[in-house]
């Protein structure tokens, strides 16, 4: 009598190799999530600390952050082209807001704020600040502290 063999899994040896799957799935998928999450942040502290070397010169040139020798009003818009309020700067996809705020003589603080409708608004660093000092922080609901965020 011949025995014939079956060759294939059984289904326990099926529900392993799924739970292991699943098991490392729930592992990996929030630890990319944050990579990714942490690499739209740099890209929008590049657009900030590029904003902040233009308001340098601004200020090199004209002893105040605020208006030109002529003393018109400075436009945020006039500041940057108009693909630097958003990050980043290249891609359809945008994740946050550049504004110039507590713009003054002697003082500006540029804020990148994740958009509402992003997947960046679920960062936990919420709002970056810079000033003219080059002080960095979070405003908002941060729950990470500056520097984790910086």
């Amino acid at each position: 009598m011949h025995r014939q063999h079956n060759r294939g899994f059984s289904l326990i040896e099926l529900m392993v190799v799924m739970t292991v799957v699943g098991i490392l799935a729930a592992i990996v998928y929030p630890l990319y999530q944050d990579s990714v999450r942490r690499a739209r942040r740099a890209d929008a502290k590049t657009v900030m600390l590029e904003l902040a070397l233009w308001m340098e010169r601004f200020y090199t040139e004209n002893h105040r952050y605020d208006a030109t020798w002529a003393d018109p009003p400075v436009a945020v818009t006039s500041l940057t082209p108009a693909n630097l309020r958003l990050a980043p700067k290249e891609g359809d996809q945008k994740y946050y807001a550049i504004r110039l705020t507590n713009l003054s003589a002697q003082t500006f603080t540029i804020e990148a704020a994740p958009l509402a409708a992003g997947p960046q608004r679920s960062d936990p660093c919420g709002t970056l600040t810079l000033t003219q000092t080059g002080q960095k922080g979070v405003a908002g609901s941060a729950s990470l502290p500056a520097e984790g965020c910086w």
